[in-house]
């Protein structure tokens, strides 16, 4: 449970904002979706192999 503590005379949006900021690092709706679906184990390791060659990619990039 996501407990937020609002201080007085805080705004409801910004507190509303902090609330959908902690629950989107909680990670709870991706991890439903995963859920969904079966991945085979050599599709997630395809799609890590490929993320950090794109992660690389854009750091090289960056660099030069």
């Amino acid at each position: 449970m996501l407990i937020i503590p609002i201080k007085d005379g805080e705004n409801i949006d910004r507190a509303l904002k902090r609330y959908k900021r902690k629950f989107d690092k909680t990670g709870t709706v991706r991890q439903l979706r995963a859920r969904t679906a079966f991945i085979k184990p050599s599709v997630t390791n395809r799609m890590k192999i490929q993320k950090a060659a794109y992660i690389q990619n854009m750091r090289d990039n960056l660099e030069s």
